[in-house]
């Protein structure tokens, strides 16, 4: 019998897939320019940031057909495994979440110094620590849609809101096979209610005000493979179906600042024993320390 391990138990790099940079200078390579960073707080999003390359997409990829397998022996690790999660039966949507768990590479990623060094200037230069991982993947011809909404309408378990996401593909992603869309400077329009996730794409709609809609442009978020876009938890985004012949994977990585407290005695993770008591600093083994002094 394989002997199943837990990786949520080690809270630093275990393979060669990313190297720790060990000065300030080792650092400067990965920082965010000032304009970046005000474009986000402007916009709610920057988009275009480098965090792989082809060798390590090559790797997660391998992983993540291995561990799609809903017979994969460390499949009791995953917080949530959907093979499809779409509400429409002829379109396919996977969607995951806790595989940080489960393989080498996708545990590394949280420490992708290219992903840690640009959370913690969109955050305020503060220390981060992990929330939560996802991965989206549509095939070719029918993936499905992930509709409007708002990342943070899905944690208000946690305060204050001082969360971040980063959305990266392991495709290229574009208009025609699914690709991330925001809507700019929604994230000033405060917080909504929340739609199902793989459901109606314009769902959200029945939560805004008049003065939203029509102030709601969505622009495509088009990306290469390996190249990633941050956006703020009251960001509304959404993608639309693959129609194309090729697939749309990506992986999600959610942070938050150091700091952040419980806001609830109940379930803090759909589909782990983890509980928090409200009003306590979220961390230990499911919430580690990304960047920073501990």
């Amino acid at each position: 019998m394989q002997l199943v391990k837990d990786l949520a138990d080690r809270h630093e790099l275990i393979s060669d897939l990313f190297k720790q940079p060990k000065s300030p200078e080792e650092w400067e390579q990965y920082k965010l320019s000032d304009e970046q960073v005000a474009h986000f707080h402007e916009y709610g999003y920057v988009s275009g940031i480098k965090l792989l390359d082809e060798s390590q997409i090559n790797v997660l990829r391998k992983e993540l057909e291995e561990i799609r397998d809903p017979k994969h022996p460390a499949h009791e690790l995953f917080y949530e495994f959907h093979g499809n999660q779409s509400t429409d039966p002829n379109t396919v949507l996977f969607h995951s979440l806790g595989h940080w768990r489960i393989t080498e590479g996708f545990h590394d990623l949280l420490w992708n110094p290219a992903f840690t060094m640009a959370a913690s200037q969109l955050l305020g230069n503060n220390n981060v620590r992990f929330w939560h991982d996802q991965l989206f993947c549509k095939p070719s011809n029918h993936g499905g849609v992930v509709a409007w909404h708002q990342d943070y309408s899905f944690w208000i378990r946690t305060v204050p809101m001082q969360h971040l996401t980063c959305w990266t593909g392991l495709d290229d992603a574009t208009t025609e096979n699914g690709c991330l869309y925001y809507v700019p400077g929604s994230h000033k329009w405060g917080l909504l209610q929340k739609p199902e996730l793989a459901g109606k794409m314009e769902g959200l709609m029945e939560f805004m005000t008049d003065e939203q809609k029509a102030n709601f442009n969505p622009v495509p978020i088009e990306l290469k493979k390996g190249y990633g876009s941050f956006h703020h938890p009251l960001m509304i985004h959404g993608s639309y179906e693959n129609k194309s012949e090729f697939s749309r994977r990506a992986f999600v990585l959610n942070a938050f600042s150091d700091g952040t407290v419980s806001d609830t005695d109940g379930e803090m993770l759909r589909g782990t024993p983890i509980r928090v008591p409200k009003g306590e600093k979220m961390d230990g083994k499911f919430f580690p320390l990304l960047f920073g002094q501990k």
